[in-house]
């Protein structure tokens, strides 16, 4: 037998939830992130890291050498508002720090995921309007394409927690069956456990011309017949990759739901997510060349599901 299986293994990061930091601006948003980035903490006995960017705005005259604290109005602000979001958030039951920088918001979440080993990101977003700090189509998107641990990100329309521990009853996990699916498929696993029913969703893409062959050039009865073959085969082959990526040894509180849908993909997940009642969307974020540039394209499938879903959503990249 080969070695090779068993070292890869071996080398595998366990999953596992110890150190969860939020990004915040002290928006409602924002809170509504650290409320679930709580609720997780406390279902894993995670660290919880509360960490502020303070914006470095130019000052007339500009000082060679940093304000004395006690006269750096911006620094005693940020403390202030971060001590009031501490004792609101009734965190005091967790083990958690807070954190205020200068800089821009991306180098200082870069800075604690790398340094302090991060396991989960967690963002909360504005959605569509309003390009503040943490913006969707603005830093947070940003974020989202760079960061190198899975993200949290509960959008403007996700309900508050249920309880103050993470106890997920049904998670959806959408595929296009790439790299970064197959990551985020793990962190799915792990997230159901034994409690929560999972739901497997994949969408299949329009139909070319070059999908039905010849058929597309034949009498409408003909081509629509091929057509009809060819989303039988196209659909069943997906529900087969779907059973198959579940491993016989999960310890799952029901049995899979696979499905498969033929609209856009963020209205398919979108939908699938409202038809199971789901309480998290886990999804595969895959990176551009460019991450940075791909980070203020703003019609993504990404965006949108961030922007709608009614339940926070976890991304992992490849």
């Amino acid at each position: 037998m080969s070695t090779i299986a068993p070292i890869a293994e071996q080398k595998e990061k366990k999953i596992d939830f110890q150190h969860i930091a939020v990004a915040t601006d002290f928006s409602a948003a924002s809170k509504r992130a650290l409320a679930h980035a709580a609720t997780l903490a406390r279902r894993y006995g995670a660290e919880l890291s509360l960490v502020h960017a303070i914006c470095d705005e130019p000052r007339e005259p500009v000082p060679m050498d940093p304000l004395p604290r006690e006269v750096d109005r911006q620094r005693l602000k940020a403390e202030q508002k971060m001590k009031q979001l501490d004792e609101e958030s009734h965190l005091q039951d967790l083990h958690h720090r807070t954190l205020l920088q200068y800089g821009s918001v991306w180098d200082l979440v870069h800075s604690i995921v790398e340094h302090d080993e991060v396991d989960l990101l967690v963002l909360g977003t504005h959605g569509r309007g309003g390009l503040k700090k943490l913006a969707l189509g603005s830093i947070a998107e940003e974020v989202l394409r760079l960061a190198t641990c899975p993200v949290l990100t509960v959008g403007p329309n996700a309900s508050a927690p249920k309880s103050d521990v993470a106890d997920f009853k049904s998670i959806l996990f959408a595929t296009d069956f790439g790299p970064a699916s197959a990551n985020a498929f793990k962190y799915a696993l792990f997230l159901a456990g034994a409690r929560a029913k999972l739901t497997l969703f994949h969408t299949v893409p329009p139909t070319a011309i070059v999908d039905i062959g010849p058929a597309a050039y034949c009498p409408g009865t003909c081509a629509a017949g091929e057509l009809i073959l060819w989303q039988s085969r196209t659909r069943q082959e997906s529900l087969r990759k779907l059973r198959a990526l579940v491993p016989s040894n999960a310890n799952l509180a029901n049995e899979p739901e696979y499905v498969v849908a033929s609209e856009s993909l963020s209205e398919g997940i979108l939908a699938a997510a409202a038809a199971c009642q789901a309480e998290l969307i886990v999804m595969g974020a895959n990176r551009a060349r460019s991450a940075r540039l791909a980070a203020h394209v703003p019609w993504t499938v990404t965006h949108d599901v961030l922007c709608q879903a009614e339940c926070p959503v976890l991304t992992v990249g490849n």
